[in-house]
């Protein structure tokens, strides 16, 4: 049995909204987890469903929106920031630590896809952080965006537009948006059709609104993730498949990781790390037996 409490606690520069989950009541304090998910993407597209699955495996387990993204307050809305959402892993990191159902001494991260990044530039700087766990993480540099983005001029395209859009909100306040996903607008940073994030059965659920700030591009084809495996020394999971996203990047990142070190290639393709039952499942058992290991 495990129950949710809608909780609220303070950012950098906005309060934040998010969803702890709480083994059985009655419990004495137990590890806590950060659960986090996709680039753009609101606690409701994933990180609640790996949060709750914690929480049935004794862990209180917080999923939460960022700053300008879902409940969560804060303008611009739905810019992706790397440093924000660092900065915001951190402020929830000691929202948990502060729980009284939670150990303060034991707490893990859990990041999906793009938050594998936000998760590990917390850990680097972030002792409080016991254990890390990277499920199907997308782990990125330059060097990687330029082939997963259609090589240097692409990029460089992306970039310019992002600054054009960055000077216009400047100037007016207005932010320009286009679709995350879409299989019919070439503008979309991901120009295809997702059935995970276009199926209201899968992601496509109201609270996520598939939208894009094209003003965020600079800071998202420049940030260098793997730079933070060398300050991380928290004993880390790499769960992956060689059929997801940018598995070079997650075998580059363990590579120079600091600390106790474990990458596990498991079946499955990006998307349905986020809602199948068997990867979810995998991917919960790993993570559990992980901060078991390091948090118990």
């Amino acid at each position: 049995m495990t129950h949710c409490e809608k909780v609220t606690f303070a950012g950098g520069t906005a309060k934040l909204t998010g969803n702890l989950f709480l083994p059985e009541r009655g419990a004495p304090p137990v590890p806590g987890v950060v659960v986090a998910g996709t680039w753009t993407s609101v606690k409701e597209l994933m990180a609640d469903r790996y949060a709750e699955r914690l929480a049935e495996r004794g862990y209180a387990a917080l999923s939460f929106d960022f700053t300008g993204f879902g409940e969560s307050e804060g303008e611009p809305r739905d810019v992706e920031s790397p440093q924000l959402k660092i900065d915001d892993i951190r402020h929830a990191v000691t929202f948990l630590a502060g729980h009284p159902a939670v150990d303060g001494e034991r707490l893990g991260a859990l990041g999906i896809c793009a938050a594998a990044m936000y998760m590990s530039g917390n850990a680097a700087a972030d002792d409080r952080v016991k254990a890390l766990a990277l499920v199907a993480p997308w782990l990125h540099d330059p060097a990687i965006c330029e082939e997963a983005y259609g090589g240097a001029d692409a990029v460089r395209a992306k970039i310019a537009a992002g600054e054009k859009a960055r000077a216009h909100f400047e100037a007016t306040g207005e932010v320009e948006y286009v679709p995350v996903v879409s299989a019919t607008d070439e503008r979309a940073p991901m120009p295809y059709e997702i059935d995970f994030y276009l199926n209201p059965e899968r992601g496509a659920v109201p609270a996520w609104p598939n939208r894009f700030a094209v003003m965020a591009w600079k800071e998202w084809l420049t940030l260098d993730s793997l730079a933070f495996a060398p300050r991380i020394t928290a004993p880390t999971l790499l769960l992956h498949s060689e059929d997801a996203a940018i598995p070079e990047g997650a075998r580059r990142f363990h590579a120079g990781l600091a600390g106790p070190k474990e990458l596990l290639w498991t079946p499955g393709t990006q998307f349905d790390f986020y809602d199948q039952d068997s990867q979810v499942t995998t991917a919960v058992d790993a993570a559990d037996a992980h901060f078991e290991r390091a948090l118990r």
